[in-house]
């Protein structure tokens, strides 16, 4: 029996990682300047709704910076006390922000509920939403760019960044709705009632955002598509003869880990049964980048070999 392994690509998560910095410091000097434009779109009008919508972007803005500090970290290459790198550490960042959502959520929510029980009357409503309405381009920019970063780069710092973002557009297009309907209409009670619909609608993003740290801290399976295409490469051996079980896998990072126990004739020699393997990984590691695969060989004809099926499972 043997083990093999592919590499870790470190010099290759150097380089992406090095990009990615820049991203989050898009991040961060997006939300320093939608907090400016929002706070003064809320001095100017005196809109609850605009000042939930100014607090989720301080939110942004502790999230960006969570999300450098964990980038940082994330890019180190392995070592003796992290044998498999440092990836996980953008789970943090995306725990991290969802926390800090649901906070956020909690003080709109009081400030939504006092000013339902008192209301007050907006003022110069046209100059706090044209205001309003460039900080939500800012983030609209901001979200757009840090999505196709995260996507390229596997990233899933910068991707809960970006619907974080994008998030905070959509909240401040009901926002600046709301504003616009309490003006047309004089009802005031439109302001706070949009200003809760917010604290909810944030809440579900935190909530998402919270769960898939934890499942990535929690080594969750590979997602089904992602999977599929591995078992599409070992179908393809399994018709040639060449046998498996034991496969697990899971992600950390921008990582992905497959392993599996190969099984091949017993007559084999060492260097075939390693060619073959080696071939294996080449081809689950073409199908699904970013994957290190660790391979475990066993005879196919030995009774033995079936013993380790569930592997401690």
């Amino acid at each position: 029996m043997m083990m093999t392994s592919s590499a870790f690509g470190v010099h290759n998560a150097r380089m992406s990682s090095t990009s990615l910095k820049r991203y989050a410091w898009l991040s961060i000097c997006a939300a320093l300047t939608t907090i400016l434009l929002k706070s003064l779109a809320w001095k100017i009008t005196g809109s609850v709704g605009l000042l939930s919508d100014a607090l989720e972007s301080v939110v942004n803005l502790a999230g960006a910076m969570m999300a450098l500090a964990m980038i940082t970290i994330a890019e180190q290459p392995a070592d003796d006390h992290h044998a498999y790198g440092h990836g996980k550490a953008e789970y943090f960042s995306a725990g991290f922000e969802g926390l800090l959502i649901l906070l956020a959520a909690i003080g709109i929510g009081v400030a939504a509920i006092e000013r339902l029980l008192s209301p007050q009357p907006l003022e110069q409503v046209g100059i706090g939403l044209a205001v309003s309405v460039a900080a939500s381009i800012v983030n609209l920019f901001a979200a757009r760019i840090l999505l196709a970063a995260g996507r390229k780069h596997r990233s899933m710092t910068l991707e809960a960044d970006a619907h974080h973002l994008l998030t905070d557009v959509w909240t401040s297009v009901g926002v600046i709705a709301g504003v616009a309907a309490v003006a047309l209409t004089g009802w005031l009670w439109l302001d706070p009632l949009l200003a809760l619909l917010v604290a909810l609608n944030i809440v579900w993003t935190g909530w998402k955002l919270l769960r898939r740290s934890t499942e990535g801290l929690m080594d969750v399976a590979l997602p089904p598509a992602e999977h599929a295409l591995v078992l599409a490469v070992l179908t393809r051996y399994r018709q040639q003869g060449i046998d498996y079980h034991a496969l697990r896998t899971r992600e950390s990072g921008a990582r992905r880990f497959v392993e599996l126990h190969v099984l091949v004739p017993g007559e084999w020699t060492i260097q075939r049964g390693h060619e073959l393997a080696e071939r294996l990984e080449s081809d689950i590691r073409f199908a699904l980048p970013h994957t290190t695969v660790l391979t475990h060989l066993e005879p196919l004809d030995d009774p033995v070999s079936q013993e380790d099926i569930e592997l401690d499972r």
